[in-house]
């Protein structure tokens, strides 16, 4: 299994200071250990004349000029570029969409090894991708044509896929997203994915069980592994031979909780994904994410990093690091 991290301190709308390469640079270094590490970035479709204040409110400005880090860095010291390409629009805006992903690949496309298209299009909550108009045929089409437009330039080596958050079901569900993907035949879209990835946190937004009772956030990660593996992806013709990646898992430190208990949290995750490593054929674990983005925020998502929005190191750093230098695999 690899290993990987969010390097940025935004999380949607939240973010309290720019990033610090130079300190970024310095603590991925000190997770990878000079071995294999993966890097997420995010870059964001807001329509062909978004909102300045839309822009404005998740730092998409300079997307295509920069990522967090500068270029050549992440493709440096065994660094792999995990790119996400968010879909929201205001409008349904399909054409829009894949001119923009065009765009995106002709910029980063040969920094980048993993190309996700669409993040949690079964997720309609806003700032989701899966509340965007349209976002059912941005999937469908746009998966598909960015392998493509990959191919047509070369990058044969770029592995092409999606996310879903974990079953959404105090939202009622997603079976609807199921079934969607159900009824496009295989050689339309399946046959493009070369890997499912899952969003994860269990623990971040609504009380869980206490450890060891069922319930609790050991047994909740479980069970969307294990959900997306045996139920969800064969209803849309994903064969078991298609990896899943984790690309984003998670625990807050904040809003009535401790640094200590967010290490908890994220090592007792971290052990049950590792041990649906071969079952599930899970390849890919990326933590959300290194910094805060908000260590004074009364919303969870302010708190998820591993380090305080100021950098300095949580518990849930060394356990991390720990984690990341123990994995042969990754070597």
């Amino acid at each position: 299994m690899k290993f990987g991290i969010y390097p940025g301190g935004r999380a949607g709308t939240v973010c309290s200071a720019p990033a610090d390469p130079a300190r970024i640079g310095q603590l991925v270094d000190e997770l990878a250990g000079g071995g294999p590490f993966v890097v997420r970035e995010y870059v964001h479709f807001l329509g062909d004349h978004p909102a300045p204040e839309a822009v404005a409110a998740i730092g998409a400005g300079a997307e295509l000029d920069h990522l967090t880090m500068p270029d050549a860095w992440y493709a440096a010291d065994g660094r792999e570029l995990d790119l996400v390409v968010s879909y929201l629009p205001p409008d349904a805006d399909v054409a829009g969409w894949l001119a923009f992903l065009d765009k995106v690949i002709d910029r980063y496309g040969h920094l980048t090894r993993y190309l996700q298209v669409t993040l949690e299009p079964n997720f309609p909550i806003p700032m989701i991708d899966g509340s965007s108009p349209g976002v059912l045929d941005a999937l469908t089409r746009g998966l598909p044509h960015a392998r493509a437009r990959l191919h047509r330039a070369g990058l044969h080596d770029v592995r092409v896929g999606f996310s879903v958050a974990e079953p959404p079901e105090w939202l009622g569900g997603d079976d609807a997203f199921w079934a969607h993907l159900a009824g496009v035949p295989e050689r339309d879209f399946a046959a493009h994915v070369d890997y499912a990835g899952l969003a994860l946190y269990p623990d971040a937004f609504a009380p869980v069980a206490p450890p060891g009772t069922p319930g609790d956030v050991a047994s909740l990660t479980a069970h969307a592994v294990r959900h997306l593996r045996e139920r969800c992806l064969p209803r849309a013709h994903i064969a078991g031979r298609v990896p899943i990646h984790i690309v984003e898992n998670g625990s807050p430190s904040g809003t009535g909780r401790t640094e200590r208990d967010q290490e908890e949290s994220l090592s007792a995750m971290i052990e049950t994904i590792m041990a649906h490593e071969e079952p599930a054929n899970v390849v890919l674990y990326e933590l959300f994410g290194l910094r805060d983005a908000d260590s004074a925020s009364s919303e969870a998502v302010g708190h998820l990093g591993l380090v305080t929005d100021d950098y300095r190191r949580k518990s849930a750093f060394a356990l991390y690091r720990d984690v990341v230098r123990r994995a042969p695999a990754r070597r």
